[in-house]
């Protein structure tokens, strides 16, 4: 029996090592995937939430493998939530995993894990904020509430780094809410803010919601003029001049 346990063991690992080998060809990297998921267990599906990590130099096979990693584990549902929650805990890149995440349990859960994910990416500097862009951006696709999205990227428009706070915007542009508003012309407005794309991209987002400024408007008047010409204030509210 012992011996039954032990030769099971091994076999899995060597099953692990080849579903993992980026030398190996996609075929038989690909069989070593599908035992991975037929056998099931936390251990096998641990290495199966692997493949995301690296990529194979043949583009669309890489790309079909990881698409049928991500259909793997939603057909294995709750079964599979575990192992890649452990996956994305350490994953320099989010993107696969958050397409199985988002059609393999139930909303509460998403942001349950979603809020784990943001819980360690605080905005400020980071070396590599790939993450926090994966998770910000996936937001924008997801289909839940557009206030429930917001409140989660908004802390962002004031991240340190240029391209997170200009994904947020997009997002807050796709998903309006306005609660955004006062985070916005705040952001804008903040000495320590270099960039003219992102101010004139904040105005942007202001103008086309009709958000009003009126709290800080003498400010936003002042800016106006730097952000060449393609602004005036009307009540209280921002417009593109025409």
């Amino acid at each position: 029996m012992v011996f039954g346990l032990f030769s099971k063991d091994k076999a899995l690992k060597k099953t692990i090592e080849r579903a993992n080998n980026v030398m190996s060809q996609s075929a038989d990297r690909r069989g070593a995937m599908e035992k991975l998921r037929d056998v099931g267990s936390d251990e096998a599906l641990d290495a199966l939430c692997r493949r995301f990590s690296f990529t194979y130099d043949r583009t669309i096979e890489d790309q079909q493998e990881k698409d049928w990693t991500v259909a793997s584990l939603i057909s294995l549902g709750e079964a599979a939530l575990g192992p890649l929650r452990r996956h994305m805990g350490s994953a320099k890149n989010l993107g696969y995993p958050l397409k199985a995440l988002g059609q393999m349990t139930t909303e509460a859960t998403i942001f349950e894990v979603i809020d784990e994910l943001l819980g360690d990416e605080e905005p400020g500097y980071v070396r590599d904020p790939k993450r926090r862009i994966d998770i910000i951006e996936w937001l924008g696709e997801w289909t839940a509430k557009p206030a429930d999205i917001v409140s989660r990227v908004l802390p962002y428009v004031e991240d340190f780094d240029e391209n997170v706070r200009m994904k947020s915007l997009e997002v807050i542009s796709l998903k309006p809410d306005a609660s955004a508003a006062e985070t916005i012309c705040r952001a804008m407005l903040r000495e320590e803010e270099e960039s003219k794309r992102f101010k004139i991209r904040c105005a942007e987002v202001l103008a086309e919601q009709g958000w009003p400024v009126a709290s800080h408007k003498a400010e936003v008047k002042a800016l106006l003029p730097k952000l060449g010409g393609k602004f005036r204030i009307s009540g209280d509210t921002l417009v593109t001049e025409s």
